[in-house]
């Protein structure tokens, strides 16, 4: 990658700048985050005389701003110690630091002469090779650079992230006309590998490509509702998951993303349009107005389109009637296209029950969706140079299963184009083109090679696709599945690497995950180099299948159950003892079991947003695919042979990490936590993540790949456990656990601790695995484990019992 950018200023510490700045020290970026000078002192500064030209004052609204996203919910830092990559400082004092900078970001109000402004003082201070971008949502790029020179014009462009930025894929990258059009890819190509981002060029008109898009059909659902007579609620129902869209739906939405934004984003592209039309449908309706003017702005007010409240049976949500603007206990729509999606296989199938059925909620589904798509047709190339551009970002930054012309393609084209006639609308002439040409859908998909979409001209091209991608589904569409059985298949990824993917619901890992495991690894060593373990879906494994576990122990199948917690454990075992490399590669939740498959890796390459865990003690249990032992090997490693040294404090930090269900925030957490080790690598970009662990793999094969072997383990034996065991009680005293809690924490600590030995024996992993096999056992059998058991698996929440 030609681009380096070690430096960078972000101007402007508001709840956007901040967490921008966040996000490049995640990745390893110092920044510079400065912003204005306050005005007046606070009461505390003030008490400690201080004055408006004391240091501390004149950078208190950026440090102020950092601090507020130090402690942001969901967290914008991948561990703590990235917040120290940050320096804060003033636009008075500090500006001509920008200097040092090899990337300058804009991120202040939205508003035009103020950003101008402050550009005139930026193009004074920077180095020349120094590129500049502003975070602006809609302010056309062309007037930002309004007076600057034509070298600074060069090395300006939009970067819009979306909010929260650690979290949300989408960069659009809007270049200026005078934009250098090398900047334009190395920037796409820096936010693609470096931050991990999807990328998207947008075209330099209002609001770009998915507040464009986003908004319009916000405020479409908005209008039909009135016509249709639903509430928020309702409209809720219909709008979430079985449309392909986020569980929050519209109006949740909204109260998160704050109802002051979306207005001021529609005001925004309102007053830039031009076409009467097209201005009516961004019209904000009256009672939106009136809930901002009364401050009811969503989530950060306390109230929005949805209020939560006290009553005797607990918290319960209402929703807001916009016609006596009074809230109201939710109402539960009753339709029977909405029943029919919900049961539909798939995405497709669930979109054609809805969308086609015959009553009101499949008639309002069928409104708000023509007009999405329509507009979406018309504004094509206008916004976008491609409909993959359009497509992407709507799944990238409003969370969509699929893009607009994807969405068309699963109703089918022709079908609902037909209806469209049928119902007085105009066709957008590039899709009437595609049609005419014969053609049935947006993309072509063929079987085992990359997909094309249609480029509005006639003509279609291959999808566009970083090198760095590796798709599973492709693969075996092209015949490269060496194995498979129900829950799991073996893969040949190439050069002598073969990937176990995990298939069973949620990746959760049964019989025959564990029976693929025994006979990947029989494969690799035989006839392959190395074994990755991967997947392409939600989650890399949710844990072991807790229902199935469940059942047995109902059934009183002991010898069942206590074969099936052998064999995960020699599975895991044989992963960590092959003669040929293992690299995990997890991401998402990697919970439990699935936890437990990734400790037995030579290393794993871990997606930035996994959230690694054994969480088994919120079910009643302890880990019993070999996690404890794991832990505490994990624990005690840093310890150099030879040293005389109590090994408590390391046992209890395994201890802790079990007994207390610790999950990472981030793959870097994972670290500090010791679920992942220092060497392991992490790969921000997801979609990277399987190429990553491949030349992981192949660089271990490379560099003389030398098998692991068995050593013996110290514990700490009853006198460690006795010291355990004091703790637990006197949690259990202070009424922060349970008696069954602290039964299950003292398992917990006979196998930690390695059973009735004494300190400082050498124990090998096989007794340890007995021990845990043991305590697994006796606890699913106990009524209050298979409680919690059921609870989670009707609930999804955790009993405490």
């Amino acid at each position: 990658m030609s681009l380096q950018i070690r430096k960078a200023a972000v101007l402007g510490s508001g709840v956007m700048g901040a967490a921008i700045a966040a996000q490049l020290a995640n990745v390893g970026i110092s920044v510079l985050l400065l912003d204005i000078l306050p005005t007046q002192l606070t009461s505390e500064e003030v008490a400690k005389g201080w004055t408006l030209a004391t240091a501390q004052v004149r950078n208190r609204i950026a440090r102020n701003g950092l601090t507020a996203t130090k402690r942001a919910k969901p967290g914008a830092f991948y561990r703590v110690a990235d917040g120290d990559r940050i320096e804060t400082g003033n636009f008075e004092d500090d500006l001509p630091r920008l200097a040092e900078c090899d990337w300058v970001i804009e991120v202040v109000v939205e508003n035009l002469e103020i950003k101008r402004q402050l550009l005139a003082k930026v193009e004074s201070v920077i180095a020349p090779h120094a590129i500049v971008s502003s975070n602006t949502s809609g302010i056309p790029i062309g007037d930002l650079v309004e007076g600057r020179s034509p070298h600074f014009q060069q090395r300006f462009l939009g970067t819009h992230f979306f909010n929260p930025p650690r979290y949300m894929r989408l960069l659009e990258i809007i270049p200026g006309k005078e934009t250098n059009q090398q900047l334009i890819k190395d920037m796409a190509e820096f936010g693609e590998q470096v931050l991990g981002k999807g990328v998207v060029v947008a075209k330099d008109t209002p609001n770009f490509i998915a507040n464009r898009i986003g908004t319009y059909g916000l405020l479409v659902t908005m209008q039909e509702m009135e016509k249709f007579g639903l509430g928020v609620d309702e409209v809720d129902a219909i709008t979430g998951r079985i449309m392909g869209r986020p569980k929050s739906a519209t109006f949740r939405t909204l109260d998160l993303v704050g109802l002051d934004t979306m207005v001021h984003v529609a005001e925004n592209v309102q007053a830039a349009l031009t076409n009467a039309t097209e201005k009516a449908a961004f019209a904000v309706p009256d009672y939106l107005n009136q809930m901002v003017a009364k401050g009811w702005l969503g989530e950060k007010s306390g109230q929005g389109f949805f209020k939560r409240e006290k009553t005797p049976e607990g918290k319960q949500i209402f929703g807001l009637d916009l016609t006596s603007m009074e809230y109201h206990p939710r109402k539960k729509l009753k339709s029977s296209s909405l029943e029919a999606a919900k049961s539909a296989p798939g995405i497709a199938q669930k979109l054609q029950a809805l969308v086609y059925g015959k009553d009101a909620a499949a008639q309002f589904a069928w409104q708000i969706l023509k007009r999405t798509l329509l507009y979406t047709a018309e504004k094509q190339f206008e916004i976008a140079d491609d409909i993959v551009a359009v497509d992407n970002a709507m799944k990238w930054g409003f969370n969509w299963d699929l893009g607009p012309y994807e969405t068309w393609d699963a109703i089918g084209l022709e079908k609902s184009v037909a209806r469209m006639r049928e119902e007085g609308e105009k066709i957008p002439s590039f899709v009437e083109d595609l049609l005419v040409n014969g053609q049935k859908s947006f993309y072509q998909r063929p079987l085992g090679q990359k997909s094309l979409f249609y480029t509005g001209d006639g003509r279609f091209a291959q999808y566009p696709e970083s090198e760095r991608y590796l798709s599973l589904q492709r693969l075996q569409e092209q015949g490269k599945t060496i194995r498979k059985n129900a829950g799991a298949s073996l893969v040949d990824l190439g050069d002598g690497v073969v990937c176990l993917e995990f298939h069973s619901p949620k990746q959760a890992i049964g019989a025959d995950i564990i029976q693929m495991v025994d006979i990947a690894a029989k494969e690799v060593l035989k006839n392959w180099d190395a074994l990755i373990l991967g997947n392409q879906g939600s989650n890399f494994c949710v844990g072991a299948n807790l229902m199935l576990m469940l059942m047995e122990a109902q059934d009183e199948n002991w010898d069942e159950l206590n074969q099936i917690v052998h064999q995960f454990q020699q599975a895991a075992l044989t992963l960590k003892y092959l003669p040929k490399p293992v690299v995990a590669a997890p991401f998402a939740m990697t919970l439990g079991g699935g936890a437990e498959m990734c400790f037995p890796a030579d290393r794993v390459q871990a997606a930035a947003e996994t959230y690694m865990g054994l969480v088994e003690v919120g079910v009643g249990l302890i880990p019993g695919g070999g996690g404890n032992k794991e832990m505490l090997l994990r624990a005690i490693e840093g310890v150099p042979n030879g040293v005389e040294t109590r090994l408590d404090g390391f046992v209890q930090k395994a201890f802790e990490n079990i007994a207390l269900a610790k999950v990472s925030t981030s793959a870097r957490n994972a670290q500090d936590l010791g679920y992942l080790r220092a060497a392991d690598g992490v790969t921000v970009n997801p979609e990277h993540l399987l190429y990553d662990a491949k030349q992981v793999a192949l660089s271990l094969v490379k560099t003389g790949y030398l098998p692991r072997h068995p050593q013996p383990i110290p514990v700490v034996g009853e006198g460690g456990a006795a010291l355990l065991k004091a703790g637990v009680n006197s949690m259990k005293q202070s009424g922060y656990i349970s008696s069954y809690d602290e039964k299950i924490a003292h398992h917990l600590i006979r196998v930690l601790t390695g059973g009735t030995t004494h300190r400082g024996t050498l124990v090998s992993e096989q007794y340890l695995l007995d021990l845990e096999r043991e305590a697994f056992l006796s606890l699913v059998g106990e009524p209050k484990t298979q409680q919690r058991m059921q609870h989670m698996l009707t609930t999804g929440k955790p009993l405490r019992n």
